[in-house]
């Protein structure tokens, strides 16, 4: 059980700097993670992640912002619809099976991947 906590811990950890660094980390390391390790199925891993995920963002936006590396302004149009689709989503989620979840969070981690690839 310690050796599966340590894992956790390190994989929160790494969440944490992938979030920081790029703007990623819940979808990215930690689904996979608590699916795989910790064994919950994927209708709880996604909303454990974005649980999780929620306080790494405040920290790492407030870092961001106190350094004045964000304009708040600027971030005012994405927060509006973020909200809308987390909203959006919160509603829609049971809709789907838990195959369709993993196909869709699977499809939009290749997309994101080999569109950071292409873009460099």
């Amino acid at each position: 059980m310690m050796k599966k906590h340590g894992l956790c811990a390190l994989a929160g950890a790494l969440a944490g700097l992938a979030n920081g660094l790029f703007g990623a980390g819940g979808g990215l390391l930690l689904v996979p993670m608590l699916i795989r390790v910790i064994k919950l199925d994927v209708r709880r891993a996604l909303p454990t992640s974005v649980a999780v995920i929620l306080p790494l963002c405040a920290v790492s936006a407030a870092q961001y912002l106190a350094r004045e590396q964000v304009d708040f302004l600027d971030l005012l149009p994405y927060l509006a619809g973020g909200l809308a689709g987390g909203i959006a989503a919160g509603l829609t989620f049971n809709r789907f099976s838990a195959v369709w979840l993993r196909r869709i969070l699977g499809v939009f981690m290749i997309y994101a991947g080999i569109k950071m690839v292409f873009s460099l």
